[in-house]
């Protein structure tokens, strides 16, 4: 796999005890060549804070308002080794790393072999990150939801769409038993089969446009190929969506969280149920200029990540905690 940055490179293959032709297939930095694949990758690494806490980071001067029209949220970008980071932070109390980086891969599996890779290591930068900003010693990153943009594709036809179905759920490649960095030849041989045979999995849905884009989500995370680049959706429409989804994930998972551990829920009134349940009616609901595109995709997404159920176990639950 190429990764753009030759330090971050270099620290994988020093924290891994391997080259970077068993991390990484070809390092060459050909990029004239047809025969590889371009992702965005979006990581998005949510941390509960608190309402307190979230409340101190947006009254920093480096915060300045995000996008509003899903959930009023504020961001900073924060300096990271690879790529490029923003922090958003919601006032419910969940604040959210957002990691850009640009890869070119000769194949799927080894992007499926760098994820497994970079999520530990993703969490433990993000949970010392948000500890630096004042967070509590308890604080810890909850979880890494990737989202890629494929920029450019090696295949055709059918080809392309089994490809990019497994990019929705590239663990699939991997074995249980077999330490990621040591597995890329073996996955690259089980993505071989799953091209030449086709690859499908009942939980996945796609969301793109016939000649126009080509979209799938799953619960593994989000993959978006746009063919007509001027008619299909942006870029941007994709993260503000998962901002979106994410930020409510984690505020509803950790309510859930409290309720499993056997305690009521305690939340400030503007964060009980009604904001639930408002949140909820924004992010599900069609706006009335919204696009086809966009509507699929929001729903795609939503569908596969369990929000909505979430959410209506949280509203219930702080319901009931209130009093009605």
């Amino acid at each position: 796999m190429q990764v753009r940055d030759d330090a971050y490179r270099k620290l994988y293959c020093l924290a891994y005890d391997a080259t970077p032709q068993e991390l990484f297939g070809s390092v060459e930095t050909d990029t004239g060549s047809a025969s590889r694949l371009v992702v965005t990758s979006h990581k998005f690494i949510p941390v509960f804070v608190g309402v307190e806490r979230a409340a101190h980071l947006r009254e920093r001067p480096d915060f300045m308002p995000g996008v509003e029209h899903w959930l009023d949220c504020r961001v900073a970008p924060v300096d990271v080794i690879n790529g490029k980071c923003d922090l958003h932070v919601w006032p419910f109390g969940v604040a959210i790393f957002h990691l850009v980086e640009e890869l070119a891969l000769p194949n799927v599996a080894a992007l499926s072999v760098w994820r497994v890779q970079s999520y530990k290591d993703n969490m433990a930068w993000a949970t010392r990150r948000i500890r630096d900003l004042g967070a509590s010693e308890s604080t810890e990153a909850a979880y890494v939801l990737s989202s890629y943009w494929v920029n450019e594709a090696p295949w055709e036809g059918d080809t392309l769409d089994t490809a990019l179905r497994i990019l929705a759920i590239p663990k699939v490649l991997l074995e249980r038993d077999i330490e990621p960095a040591h597995s890329l030849h073996r996955a690259e041989l089980v993505e071989r089969s799953l091209l030449a045979e086709g690859f499908e999995h009942p939980d996945m849905i796609p969301f793109g446009i016939k000649g126009i884009s080509m979209g799938y989500a799953s619960w593994s995370g989000v993959v978006y190929y746009p063919i007509a680049e001027q008619r299909s959706l942006a870029e941007d429409d994709l993260v503000h969506c998962e901002l979106a989804v994410q930020s409510l994930w984690a505020y509803s998972d950790h309510l859930n969280r409290m309720i499993e551990r056997g305690s009521d829920p305690v939340v400030p009134d503007e964060y009980g149920w009604r904001f639930v349940r408002g949140a909820r009616s924004r992010i599900t609901n069609a706006r009335p200029r919204e696009t086809e595109q966009h509507r699929s995709m929001r729903n795609a997404i939503l569908a596969t990540c369990d929000l909505e159920s979430n959410l209506a176990q949280a509203i219930e639950t702080l319901r009931d905690s209130a009093g009605g």
